[in-house]
């Protein structure tokens, strides 16, 4: 693997950019193509929780415009350490759900 040393204004790439994906990761940088997830055959269970995924996404995102809601996460978020939308999407998963209490 060839090490680059990068000027100070890209030191910090990450994403993906011109057809790469530019990672950081401990130990320095990498840059890969991106996987190809076209021929991938998902488990029956891995289609059903990547929907339960999705779900739990678009309640995280419902909860946070709500202003009621969106209060109580941000003040659990600040007690906890942690970031409003993930308490949302972990909420979603025990089955708590501040949209409709």
């Amino acid at each position: 693997m060839a090490k680059v040393k990068l000027n100070p204004a890209l030191e910090q790439v990450r994403g993906q950019l011109a057809g790469f994906v530019y990672r950081v990761r401990y130990g320095g940088q990498t840059i890969s193509k991106p996987p190809d997830m076209s021929k991938v055959k998902w488990s029956p269970a891995q289609v059903e929780h990547r929907q339960r995924f999705r779900r739990a996404v678009e309640y995280a995102h419902a909860a946070l415009a709500d202003s009621k809601a969106r209060t109580i996460y941000e003040k659990e978020a600040v007690q906890k350490g942690k970031r409003p939308f993930d308490l949302a999407v972990s909420d979603y998963f025990k089955g708590r759900n501040l949209l409709i209490e």
